[in-house]
């Protein structure tokens, strides 16, 4: 018979290493409008897939979508101005 055992040392042993650096989390941060509206999106499809949307429903895709877009707007027009670095 094999005995099973954890490997919890192997598994942890780089766990300082495996950890979000600042830049990496400065980065979710930058994009968390456009991840959020994106969400926003998703769950307003979600709830027509086991029926026909209504009125309501197709209103409130919209608009998510419409959020969705100018969330990614915003983000690409921050992400082009900080790479010009502010010259004209």
């Amino acid at each position: 018979m094999n005995v099973i055992v954890t490997v919890q040392e192997a598994v942890t042993a780089f766990a300082d290493f495996m950890e979000p650096t600042s830049a990496e989390l400065d980065a979710i941060e930058w994009e968390m409008p456009a991840i959020l509206a994106d969400v926003d999106l998703i769950d307003a499809q979600i709830i027509t897939l086991d029926r026909a949307p209504t009125e309501l429903d197709i209103r409130r895709i919209r608009r998510a979508y419409r959020r969705f877009l100018a969330a990614e707007r915003d983000l690409a027009n921050r992400s082009a101005g900080g790479a010009t670095g502010g010259a004209a």
